[in-house]
């Protein structure tokens, strides 16, 4: 099963291509929820080049860390992955009022889909803060 998540960043496409991208950022909007954080990340924006981010609770009772290989790259508009045996889609969409960004992947079987849904949105919500924030300064 295929799940989608998206949000409209009001900014430049490379603005929002650079916060998706740098893992100084990602510590910054990596998270589902206030009690979690991520407290390392990298990318290496290649095809064949890999990325992680390490996710933990703040009272430190559980953490794990999200990595993959990526697939496909363009640049401004288009980044695949692949994690364990699941894929992942980001599309970057520029419009008038700023950049579409849209996550599809594959759902995992532990959890409900709508509970992976409302994380996956949860932080890209959190991803269109960071990114609004950073226009302000």
């Amino acid at each position: 099963m295929k799940i989608t998540v998206e949000t409209t960043v009001a900014a430049p496409i490379d603005v929002v291509w650079s916060a998706w991208n740098t893992p100084d950022d990602i510590k910054q909007w990596n998270a589902a929820s206030n009690d979690w954080h991520t407290t390392q990340s990298s990318v290496d924006l290649r095809v064949g080049g890999g990325f992680t981010s390490r996710m933990e609770a703040k009272n430190g009772s559980m953490g794990f860390d999200f990595a993959g290989t990526y697939t496909k790259i363009v640049t401004h508009q288009l980044i695949e992955a692949q994690f364990g045996e699941r894929t992942l889609v980001v599309e970057f969409v520029e419009g008038p009022n700023g950049v579409t960004v849209r996550e599809t992947f594959d759902a995992e079987t532990v959890f409900p889909a709508e509970q992976q849904r409302a994380g996956w949105q949860a932080i890209l919500d959190n991803f269109a803060r960071h990114v609004a924030k950073k226009q302000q300064k």
